[in-house]
């Protein structure tokens, strides 16, 4: 199977990034696609902004360019004003805000507090990603990877935060 897609996740050091960059390159090296990472988290300890870049199916560089991005996933709605450029016309965003005037918002942060975990925002918005845009595999796929990729305990409530997403709205 052909198929490329070019993604990126935005958002500041400490709100999963890196572990939802992991969860879509692995899901597309199972599902036997190419794939290539780049990620940019110097400040990330100090709470600044973290990108990753991920390109899937037949690319030299992993690095994404203005006008690009099929979708772009938005930890933190503040990074809109830096990122969104990255997205192609007609690309796709999924922004964790409760903002009705995004199409794919979603308060992720707000459900993970429901749920008592803060760090699963993550997975709620990948989930809700999944659901909303022109995705490269099956949410049982996803799931799949984030089941191998979640240690002991967190594994449970990693897939209820990714469902939830996913479910979101519908």
């Amino acid at each position: 199977m052909c198929m490329n897609r070019q993604l990126f996740v935005s958002g500041m050091g400490g709100q999963g990034v890196l572990f939802a960059t992991r969860v879509i390159a692995q899901a597309a090296v199972e599902a036997h696609l190419q794939v290539l990472t780049s990620e940019t988290h110097g400040m990330a300890q100090r709470g600044g902004t973290v990108i990753s870049m991920i390109k899937i199916g037949d690319f030299r560089s992993p690095l994404l360019r203005r006008g690009q991005a099929d979708v772009g996933l938005f930890l933190h709605a503040g990074n809109l004003e830096v990122h969104r450029c990255l997205l192609k016309p007609g690309g796709r965003m999924v922004v964790n805000s409760p903002a009705a005037d995004i199409d794919a918002a979603i308060d992720a942060s707000a459900l993970a507090r429901r749920q008592g975990n803060p760090v699963l925002a993550n997975l709620i918005l990948l989930g809700h990603a999944v659901r909303r845009t022109p995705w490269f595999c099956s949410p049982e796929a996803m799931e799949r990877v984030i089941r191998n990729l979640s240690r002991g305990p967190f594994a449970a409530a990693n897939l209820a935060a990714f469902r939830l997403g996913f479910d979101f709205g519908y």
